[in-house]
C-alpha cells in the first residue's frame, strides 16, 4: 500500500508541474506519461494535433500499435460517412406476380429498441399486399467477427451479425419482483425457470436458444438483454410473428435490378452508435457499406475499400478486421486515428458532428467524465478488459479545436483510476492550450 500511494503522489507532483506550465511544456508532458505508464504498468501512447496549422503539437508513442477497442468504431463512422448516404437501406426487394421477395442489408434499426423512428421498413412489410418471401443469400459471413471472445456469447454487447436483423438479434427479460416478461414474446417457450436464486441471472445455450433464468430475491425491476442465435428460419418465424403474416423462406440470389427501400436517419443510427458505443450498430453498418458496394455482406469487402481509396495516406498502416473492436485483432496507432479524425472535421460541419459524439459531462460513455461548464471533450471511448482509450476533438479555453488520441493498454489498475489520470491531462491541456 505504501508503495502504490508513493507511485500516485509522485503522479500527482508531476501533475501539479504540468499546471504550473503554460503553454504545457513537452518536457512536463513527458514525466506525466512515464510516470503513469511506471505506475499503472501499462502501455500509454498520445497525440495531440492542430488542424488549423496542421502542426503535431505533442506526441508520446504516437507511431506504436494499441488495442483500440470501439475506438475502433471511429473507422466504422468514416466508412459510414464516405459510404451510406442520409438513409440507410432497410432493405432490397423484387415482385414477381403475387409476391415481394426481399433480402437484408444489414439495417440494425428494424423493431430494435435502441433506436427511434425505426418503423418505415415495418409499415412497408407489413402493408404490402403480396406474399412475402425473404432471402437470406447476400448474408455470407460469420455471426461473429475474427477475435471476438466465444464466451460473451451470453451478453448483449456481443449480439449476432446477421442480413436482416429482427429487434436487435436480443430478447429482453423484465423481472419485477416475483413477474417477469419475455419480450418478443416468441422466447417464452425457450424459457425454463429455475430455483430461486440470490441474485437473478440468465443463461442461453451456446448452440440454441434455450434460456435458463434464476429468478433473484430482489425486489427492483431490472431488464436482461440476451443475444439470440440467429438463422433464416428463425428470423422468418418472427417477422411472420410480429407482422401479423406469413413470411416464407427464399434462398433465391437477388437480380442487379432489385429496388432499394430506405429506412432510418443514418444520423439517428451514429448517434447511438458513437455516444453509447453500440456494437450491434456498428457491425450492421459495416455489413450496410459492404451490401452498398457489392452484392454481398461482408464486413471485409467494406473495410478494404476504404482502407484503399480513403485511407491509403494514412501514416501507419490500421489493422482494422471489425466493425465495433470487440475484436482484439485490431490495431491502430494514436497517429493514425488522429488522421482519420481530421479526415471526418473535414467531411462534416462542426456542430452536426459534435452532436453525434459522446460529450464530457452530458451524453453517452463520457456523461460522468470530463465535466465542465462547457464541455470542452467531444469524442470516442475504447474499452476492453484491462485497455481504455479515449479520442475526439478538445476545445480549449481560448477556442481552439485540436485533435486528440489517448491510447492505454495492459494496465492492471481499475479502469476508473486510469480515467481520472487522464481526465486531469485532458484538463489542463484545454486549460493551457
Amino acid at each position: 500500500m505504501k508503495l502504490i500511494a508513493r507511485n500516485f503522489l509522485s503522479v500527482i507532483l508531476y501533475i501539479i508541474l504540468l499546471c504550473s506550465c503554460s503553454p504545457v511544456s513537452k518536457h512536463a508532458l513527458n514525466k506525466v506519461f512515464v510516470s503513469v505508464e511506471k505506475k499503472f504498468q501499462e502501455h500509454a501512447g498520445f497525440m495531440l494535433y492542430d488542424p488549423a496549422t496542421k502542426k503535431i503539437l505533442y506526441e508520446y508513442n504516437g507511431r506504436k500499435y494499441f488495442t483500440p477497442g470501439s475506438n475502433t468504431k471511429i473507422f466504422t463512422f468514416f466508412a459510414c460517412l464516405n459510404i451510406i448516404k442520409d438513409s440507410i437501406p432497410g432493405l432490397k426487394f423484387i415482385t414477381r406476380g403475387d409476391s415481394l421477395i426481399f433480402e437484408g442489408t444489414g439495417d440494425p434499426s428494424f423493431l430494435y429498441k435502441n433506436v427511434f423512428n425505426n418503423s418505415r421498413t415495418y409499415d412497408f412489410l407489413k402493408n404490402a399486399r403480396q406474399q412475402l418471401y425473404f432471402s437470406p443469400a447476400n448474408f455470407q459471413t460469420t455471426h461473429f467477427g475474427p477475435g471476438w471472445a466465444w464466451d460473451d456469447y451470453n451478453d448483449y454487447y456481443s449480439t449476432e451479425r446477421f442480413g436482416f436483423p429482427v429487434y436487435g438479434n436480443i430478447f429482453s427479460i423484465l423481472e419485477s419482483g416475483k413477474n417477469f416478461k419475455v419480450t418478443p414474446g416468441y422466447f417464452r417457450k425457450y424459457l425454463l425457470i429455475g430455483d430461486k436464486a440470490i441474485r437473478s441471472k440468465v443463461t442461453r445455450r451456446p448452440e440454441s436458444n434455450q434460456i435458463e433464468f434464476l429468478p433473484g430475491n430482489g425486489t427492483k425491476e431490472k431488464v436482461w438483454d440476451v443475444p439470440f442465435k440467429t438463422d433464416p428460419l428463425l428470423i422468418t418465424t418472427l417477422l411472420t410473428d410480429t407482422l401479423s403474416k406469413e413470411v416464407l423462406l427464399d434462398e433465391m440470389a437477388f437480380p442487379p435490378n432489385a429496388v432499394t427501400f430506405y429506412s432510418t436517419p443514418a444520423d439517428s443510427l451514429y448517434r447511438v452508435m458513437m455516444q453509447d458505443s453500440d456494437n450491434f450498430i456498428a457491425e450492421q453498418l459495416l455489413l450496410t457499406c459492404a451490401g452498398i458496394l457489392s452484392d454481398t455482406l461482408k464486413s471485409e469487402i467494406a473495410i478494404d475499400y476504404v482502407k484503399k481509396n480513403f485511407l491509403s495516406d494514412s501514416p501507419d498502416k490500421p489493422i482494422w478486421v471489425d466493425g465495433s473492436g470487440l475484436s482484439r485483432y485490431n490495431l491502430f496507432t494514436p497517429r493514425s486515428i488522429v488522421g482519420v479524425w481530421e479526415k471526418i472535421y473535414k467531411l462534416v460541419p462542426q456542430q452536426r458532428l459534435f452532436s453525434l459524439l459522446a460529450i464530457g459531462g452530458k451524453t453517452g460513455t463520457l456523461r460522468n467524465w470530463y465535466k465542465s461548464d462547457k464541455p470542452y471533450i467531444f469524442g470516442k471511448t475504447g474499452t476492453l478488459s484491462n485497455n481504455h482509450c479515449l479520442s475526439g476533438y478538445l476545445v480549449t479555453k481560448k477556442g481552439k479545436t485540436l485533435i486528440f488520441s489517448f491510447m492505454n493498454n495492459n494496465f492492471i489498475a481499475s479502469t476508473g483510476e486510469l480515467r481520472s489520470n487522464m481526465q486531469e491531462v485532458l484538463m489542463k491541456i484545454h486549460e493551457n492550450y
